[in-house]
């Protein structure tokens, strides 16, 4: 469940970074010799205890963060502190789900490729297996009344976990935004420019939405560090392929997901929505807040969610496609470039992009909740909204609680005899 603090914002980065420095680091990063001589930990090991933090990781990055530094740093000391701190702030500079990229980096550190495949599989499997589940239950072409009640409350709260999650993750933000400047030039003019733009985006070109979080992140790379030689190969990164439908189109929405949403977690909604509902038509508007709501329920990231827009598509075989293909980017990243992420983390390029980006993707968050608060059917879910957004935003009350109440919510005005579905 990869939502309200998966979005890589440059405050966050930027902690990361100054916590890097500290004696005996002179912001290099740890030396080789000090990887080389962690301690063995057994594949046996990293599948058990990976695999339970995939069991019980409900609650998003934050959660996933706490339970692997606890594991890797406090409890059995396999990773130094500072060592893990440095990891966030790599993975925060990557595309895709961060703390599943995490996860496979703290196992990569302990066992080097094997330990990446086996812990990032028992990290990501347990959620997987949990939302093809509920997604054979809630997609299903003629579910029980109760069910669809839940169904219908459960997508009424998703708008205001939208705007929650964006909301936590603008105080972090803002940390980066750096000096101010001349009016028009002044970063903290641009941040709200990136905020905006993301969030106008989000809520009228969901398709192309890639295509502007990568621009934003170039245009903050330009008017920090100059015109870039290779700017053309970055923008290409963000062309919107012409897919007809069938498992292609499946593979590229998960690609999409995987591979070129800068900011993770949340922002990959809209980016979703557009393609599941709006283009391909492989579900209803209901349907796809279903699909939201059951990967913010089960443990793990909300990157989960592309499996249950894959069974949506076309049932079990489509959706391990989506997931594979979706989860597949994080694994590469990781196994490729994980003995890099010393340089990446100081990387001064990597970091303007994401001060850019990062604004942009937690706009983007933000202005999904309007397009699936218009997906709303029935009256009686607007209450449910309302409740939700003052349970998150005023009372600072996890996500899990509000959508199980509003599931509950749901079950009982099915069974008073309201109306739900289309």
């Amino acid at each position: 469940m990869d939502g309200p603090a998966s979005a890589p914002d440059a405050g966050d980065d930027e902690h990361a970074g100054e916590a890097g420095n500290g004696p005996g680091d002179a912001g290099e990063g740890p030396r080789e010799a000090d990887r080389d001589a962690a301690p063995a930990v057994s594949l046996l090991t990293i599948a058990r205890e990976w695999g339970r933090i995939g069991c019980i990781g409900f609650g998003g990055p934050p959660a996933h963060i706490a339970l692997l530094r606890r594991l890797c740093v406090q409890d059995r000391r396999w990773i130094p502190a500072q060592e893990f701190e440095n990891g966030i702030s790599a993975t925060n500079l990557l595309p895709g789900p961060a703390s599943t990229q995490l996860a496979i980096y703290c196992a990569w550190r302990l066992r080097r490729s094997a330990g990446a495949v086996v812990g990032g599989l028992a990290f990501i499997v347990p959620g997987l297996f949990l939302i093809l589940a509920l997604s054979a239950v809630f997609l299903a072409g003629h579910p029980p009344t109760w069910i669809r009640g839940a169904a219908e409350g459960l997508g009424a709260a998703v708008p205001a976990v939208a705007l929650a999650a964006a909301v936590s993750l603008i105080p972090g933000s803002a940390k980066g935004i750096g000096p101010p400047g001349p009016l028009l030039a002044a970063p903290r003019v641009r941040w709200a420019l990136y905020l905006v733009v993301g969030g106008a985006a989000a809520a009228t070109i969901g398709p192309f939405l890639v295509v502007v979080l990568i621009a934003c992140g170039v245009a903050e790379l330009v008017a920090r560090r100059g015109l870039p030689g290779r700017l053309g190969g970055v923008v290409a990164l963000g062309a919107h392929a012409v897919v007809t439908g069938g498992l292609a189109a499946v593979a590229w929405v998960a690609f999409k997901v995987g591979a070129l949403s800068f900011g993770g977690g949340f922002v990959i909604v809209p980016l979703m929505q557009a393609d599941a509902v709006n283009r391909y038509h492989w579900m209803s508007g209901g349907q796809f807040l279903n699909a939201v709501a059951l990967g913010q329920i089960t443990p793990g990231p909300v990157v989960q969610t592309v499996s249950a827009v894959g069974y949506a598509a076309g049932g079990l075989g489509a959706a391990l496609l989506a997931a594979v293909v979706a989860f597949s980017p994080s694994f590469v990243f990781v196994l490729v470039g994980g003995p890099h992420f010393d340089r990446l983390r100081h990387n001064l390029g990597a970091q303007a992009f994401l001060r850019g980006s990062g604004p942009a993707a937690i706009g983007a968050i933000a202005g999904s909740a309007i397009p699936l608060g218009r997906e709303l059917s029935h009256l009686w879910q607007v209450p449910i909204l309302v409740a939700a957004g003052v349970w998150l935003l005023a009372a600072r009350r996890s996500v899990v609680t509000a959508l199980l109440a509003a599931g509950v919510i749901g079950v009982l005005a099915a069974l008073a005899g309201l109306p739900i579905g289309p």
